[in-house]
């Protein structure tokens, strides 16, 4: 159970629980034997451990909530006990101490319920960006600026606690009774922030409803008549999911129809990329319902989720599931596609995967358009990267999947392989590991988890023995551009800027130029920077942010290692080599039969005793090993062909979807419901109206 605990919550903040307890107990029992540099040691290490829980120990601060030791509880318990230690004193001053004390924990409670209104009425279920939302300027105020004051009032800063201690200590050290004059300032600054949260909750009390946010954004929508909507919600809760509607969007702002992005979830809008397109985030159904799409005919979705009914309900609009990459997994033939009018994939391997539910979903549902997003990876060139640059040798890409919603859906190789795998790789010596999991990895699985920590443990102690490859200046260098980009890409979405998201719902405008082209002219720096030969010194990478993207590994990659996932997919385009994890060791041949994307694939046993062999195979000119012919083969049947280009024919299919729907219901005209009855035969039996 403790293990658990530390494994849940993370060392420190289980030390400084452990550090509160043990404080809190001090305290208590110092009271009794009046022992008073004891207590006040105990108060001061019991108010810093408090504070950095409240920092730092979300987990463990969450879980003394639930078994009712809250923030203002612990606040109480100290001040009781400062109080009832100048009692038993019999200190001057004590009525001064206990009054403020009073005084500094009634204010500091009621802040919460001011932060908590003004935030609950800021919560608007509507949000948008790039709209003319000026008209609700003068109804909605900032957020306030103060990082410190907005969130719980000064709950987290050191200091008022203090000074009540402070007099007290001193007055009871033997100065002057003056001393305790402080604690007639510790109040203060708690006052101040209860004006500052009153001030704020009063500002906030008269906000637009959803209606009138919702009448600006349909007044925007019917000015710029959006034809394609890609519409967005969360299969899960957090924004791990977000890349599966961000590697959309180029193909959308691409695309000769007016595109609009429809999201479900406020999360969803901190993790969407910049876009030009409008964005409208509805989280009830009922808002959702009343937004005007009234030109849109096709309705694109990248994922499977629950809340995809309500926008399927619109009748009027071709409804297309495009998912977020394809592979052999059952869920890229799954059979509640059904519910679309039409199902997108690359190539052919994906028309006959879902011949697998052909009983459901017919051939002609299915729609070959390729993959538009691998536009950004590099075929092979006619030599390895590993021996263009300064490496010695192969740089391998290890890309793992997740361990899935349940484990009968496990495909990782972290958990059974992953330590072998980076082991054997590590015993080359000349070979260079980019390790890039999924992002949900260990979200599930505590076993994950572990494999994931062991394995970037491994990789960052082998990076010790390659530190002497880069130059220390040089490296302190790049990274403090890396920084000056980064922070300018920040700039330019949008992140960087201050208050929430009604203030920028509110700050929205039509944009006047396109920053997406921005920031790519600023990645394509950065990326350039990042994998410089000098910067990067032949050390490891372990990639868990968005940059490097999973694309830039690809074309810096000699080699991919990885399980049964869209990944392979995807690397199938740049024509390398790659490995393809068979865990549980099925035969190769049945193996590749019920795994297309294997086809062209190493593959590596559970034992991972191939590993050596497989490497020596891939090194040497690009094209040269056993399995090059068939990946050129398999990248068709994957992706299809090189021509037209892959975003032609997703515009093509766009376009004759569209019209398809306006003929179906031209514009103007909705799915309204048809009254349907018997043709009676004795209609004129029915006794006459009096």
């Amino acid at each position: 159970m403790l293990a658990g605990l530390i494994g849940r919550a993370g060392r420190w903040p289980s030390i400084l629980l452990v550090v509160y307890v043990a404080s809190a107990a001090a305290l208590s029992a110092t009271v009794v034997d009046g022992n008073e540099a004891v207590f006040f040691t105990a108060l001061v290490l019991n108010y810093v451990a408090d504070w950095a829980l409240r920092k730092r120990g979300r987990y463990i601060n969450r879980l003394m909530r639930r078994f009712g030791f809250g923030e203002r509880i612990r606040e109480l318990y100290r001040l009781l006990l400062l109080v009832a230690l100048a009692l038993s004193q019999e200190l001057a001053g004590v009525r001064i101490l206990a009054v403020c004390a009073a005084v500094m924990f009634l204010a500091n409670s009621c802040q919460q319920p001011l932060v908590s209104f003004r935030v609950r009425r800021r919560n608007l279920p509507v949000a948008a960006m790039n709209m003319d939302m000026s008209a609700l300027r003068r109804r909605i105020p900032d957020l306030p600026s103060s990082a410190l004051l907005s969130p719980r009032g000064l709950s987290r800063i050191p200091g008022p606690e203090l000074l009540l201690a402070a007099g007290t200590a001193a007055v009871l050290a033997g100065a002057d009774e003056n001393w305790m004059l402080l604690a007639l300032l510790a109040p203060l600054p708690v006052l101040v922030s209860l004006v500052h949260a009153a001030w704020h909750a009063y500002r906030n009390w008269r906000l637009p409803d959803p209606a009138e946010v919702l009448e600006v954004v349909n007044r925007n929508l019917a000015a710029y008549r959006p034809e394609v909507a890609l519409y967005f919600t969360f299969a899960a809760g957090g924004q791990d999911f977000m890349y599966q509607v961000n590697m959309w969007i180029d193909a959308m702002e691409k695309m000769d129809r007016r595109g609009v992005i429809i999201l479900r979830e406020t999360a969803a809008m901190r993790g969407l990329e910049q876009t030009r397109l409008p964005v409208v985030c509805v989280r009830k159904a009922d808002d959702l319902a009343q937004l005007d799409l009234s030109d849109v005919r096709v309705a694109f979705y990248p994922g499977n989720a629950g809340k995809n009914v309500h926008m399927l309900q619109r009748a009027e609009i071709q409804h297309v599931f495009i998912g977020h990459g394809d592979s052999d997994k059952l869920a890229s033939s799954n059979r509640v596609s059904r519910v679309f009018d039409e199902i997108w994939v690359a190539g052919k391997a994906g028309r006959d995967r879902y011949q697998r539910v052909r009983h459901a979903i017919g051939d002609d549902a299915i729609v070959e358009v390729g993959r538009p997003q691998l536009s950004e990876v590099r075929p092979a060139g006619e030599r390895l990267v590993g021996e263009r640059g300064t490496g010695e040798g192969l740089t391998v890409l290890y890309g793992p999947t997740w361990e899935g919603w349940t484990d009968d859906a496990c495909h990782t190789s972290v958990i059974p392989m992953g330590e072998a795998i980076i082991g054997g790789l590590l015993e080359q010596g000349d070979v260079r590991v980019i390790y890039k999991p999924h992002p949900l990895t260990g979200k599930r699985s505590r076993e994950a988890a572990a494999a994931d920590a062991l394995i970037e443990r491994l990789l960052t102690e082998d990076n010790v023995r390659r530190a002497a490859r880069r130059d220390p200046a040089r490296v302190a260098e790049v990274e403090a551009e890396l920084a000056r980009l980064e922070a300018r890409m920040a700039e330019l979405s949008g992140a960087a800027a201050e208050g929430d998201r009604l203030q920028k719902t509110r700050d929205a405008r039509v944009p006047d130029r396109d920053l997406r082209a921005e920031i790519e002219v600023v990645r394509r720096a950065w990326s350039e920077l990042f994998w410089s030969d000098d910067y990067q010194g032949g050390q490891h990478l372990i990639v868990k942010s968005r940059l490097p993207s999973l694309y830039d590994c690809f074309n810096h990659a000699d080699l991919l290692i990885s399980d049964m996932s869209s990944v392979i997919s995807d690397f199938v385009a740049s024509r390398k080599p790659y490995v393809v994890t068979n865990a549980e060791d099925m035969d190769p041949e049945e193996y590749r039969l019920q795994n297309p994307t294997a086809g062209a694939a190493y593959l590596l046993g559970g034992d991972c005793a191939e590993l050596s062999e497989i490497l020596g195979r891939v090194r040497g000119p690009v094209g040269a090993d056993p399995m090059a012919r068939r990946r050129t083969q398999l990248k068709e049947y994957l992706l299809g062909g090189d021509e037209p280009p892959s975003m032609e024919r997703f515009n093509a299919a766009t376009e004759a979807l569209y019209r398809k729907g306006l003929r179906a219901f031209p514009l103007g005209t909705t799915a309204e419901p048809v009254p349907a009855s018997p043709d009676y035969a004795d209609t004129d039996s029915v006794p006459a109206p009096r």
